[in-house]
């Protein structure tokens, strides 16, 4: 397939906000792609590299793109290969070798080719295909249930592979795809409660747990063999033998457990999310401990679509799990929570007992409840401060996740909250996600999560999403959230009351 196909799909995604027409745009590429292009084009399209970052700058990117092509003869295959020359490059003189390549690809790009390359290696391409959107092309494009792809995608943890399966075998090559010991899945996620009889009414009969301020692992044993992964299903076992151990010391043969990493102080309380967060950035850790709240696997049975009540048996077969009450009343409930509060924790999570796992999933069966209304959001740009702030980036601009895949939307902008030593690390790590810059601020490519505590939202008529937030404050940054799990704008616009 040629790069001018991809290209030409993703100037008519970008030019419509039409998502019925961005999924007949895709499908019509995923159908001309060749078996072994699908992973490559739905992660292009997506606005990413099957294989990460290839280990080159934005300056240098620039400086290899010379005159375009009159005609456009680039291959999909061709710039693949290339792209691996690039990365694999290593050594005296690959710096000079990646040079020459890139050179010689751009080269070869017409002006839309080379737009569109720059965008891409840079990690700016957004032409709104999101997840969503991509998931229903490829459902059409293979005329297969969507649900059907995105429980493959969940499974298997990426999107491109979940798309080859479905292109070219079909649902027996989606059935293909289950809970694997050694293999993670995507995390089943948490909608907001605005009370907890609110969500008690809604849920019927629930588990209510203390809503831990740490880390989400994901632990799979099999044997003597363990494997720890993060929220976003980074490998990071090596890096904590403490949690390893304590997997080891379970008692089964093999299981796979959701739940989170803490640091505790020497009374027992939970350490601060930033110093929890820092053990993983460390060889050896010895002060983490694991905390878990569901059950995936037990030595051998697939748990994934049974309901929560029969997966917190298995756990307490195997012990160790958040503390919990099962089918509490409001002031039993409020008690719990209450509870979790004095004991240092964020609030409490309330799960239906009757939900089955969704993977990858932000639903109503599990609600947090929190003391305030916060919001993962991403940061757009920080303006340079004055006063006792001169010198530092400062003022943050907000946005929320675009559910179709576009920018993020602008909420409104926060200086509250920020420590000497917080204002001094925004002014060393913003420069490393610069997309521009004027005399007053610095612009951000969207790939910071901050999370932001608020009294409440209002209507706007400023700001492009019609809602800005009402006393917003920095929480602290979310490392382990990418921007795909930042708050939607239609998350925020449910607040308005």
């Amino acid at each position: 397939m040629l790069l001018e196909t991809l290209v030409t799909a993703s100037r008519s995604v970008a030019s419509t906000r039409s998502r019925l027409a961005k999924v007949a745009v895709l499908r019509d590429v995923l159908q001309a792609a060749q078996p072994h292009e699908v992973q490559t084009v739905v992660a292009w399209l997506s606005g990413e590299l099957v294989s990460g970052r290839i280990g080159v700058g934005w300056r240098t990117l620039m400086s290899t793109m010379g005159e375009p092509a009159p005609v456009a003869t680039l291959r999909i295959d061709d710039i693949t290969r290339r792209l691996a020359d690039v990365a694999g490059a290593s050594g005296p003189g690959s710096v000079n070798l990646r040079k020459q390549i890139l050179t010689e690809m751009f080269g070869l790009a017409t002006t839309d080719e080379q737009q569109f390359l720059i965008q891409l290696l840079g990690g700016e391409l957004r032409q709104g295909a999101g997840e969503g959107v991509m998931l229903a092309a490829i459902a059409a494009a293979a005329d297969v249930p969507e649900a059907a792809v995105r429980r493959a995608f969940m499974l298997s943890g990426q999107l491109p592979v979940a798309a080859e399966a479905a292109l070219t075998k079909g649902m027996a090559g989606l059935a293909e795809y289950g809970l694997q010991l050694g293999r993670p899945i995507q995390p089943m996620l948490a909608s907001t409660a605005d009370s907890i009889p609110d969500a008690i009414a809604e849920l019927g009969d629930v588990s209510v747990e203390y809503k831990l301020d740490g880390a989400r692992i994901q632990v799979h044993r099999d044997q003597d063999d363990v494997r720890i992964f993060t929220r976003n299903l980074r490998d990071i076992t090596a890096n904590v033998p403490e949690l390893v151990s304590a997997a080891l010391a379970l008692p089964c043969r093999s299981v796979v457990l959701d739940g989170e990493a803490l640091v505790l102080g020497p009374d027992g309380r939970p350490r601060s999310f930033q110093e929890t967060m820092s053990e993983f950035a460390v060889d050896d850790v010895s002060s983490l401990r694991p905390f878990y709240f569901d059950c995936l696997l037990l030595d051998g049975q697939d748990l994934l679509d049974e309901p929560l009540e029969q997966r917190l048996t298995a756990l307490g077969a195997v012990g160790q799990y958040i503390p919990a009450v099962l089918r509490p009343d409001v002031p039993a409930a409020q008690a719990h929570l209450e509870a979790a509060i004095d004991a240092g924790h964020e609030g409490v999570m309330i799960k239906s007992l009757s939900s089955p796992y969704a993977a990858g999933r932000r639903g109503s069966a599990w609600q947090k409840v929190k003391p305030v209304h916060t919001l993962d959001l991403i940061v757009m740009g920080a303006e340079w401060g004055y006063g006792r702030r001169t010198g530092y980036l400062s003022n943050l601009h907000l946005g929320a996740r675009d559910p179709n895949g576009g920018p993020p939307i602008m909420l409104g902008k926060t200086f509250k909250g920020m420590t000497d030593a917080l204002l001094q690390w925004q002014t060393d790590e913003f420069p490393r996600h610069e997309a521009s810059r004027d005399d007053r601020a610095v612009y951000l490519r969207p790939e910071l999560v901050v999370e932001i505590a608020i009294d409440g939202v209002q209507v706007s008529t400023r700001y492009p999403g019609g809602v800005t937030l009402r006393f917003a404050r920095v929480v602290r940054y979310r490392p382990d959230k990418s921007p795909a799990e930042a708050d939607t704008i239609d998350a925020v616009r449910a607040m308005l009351r």
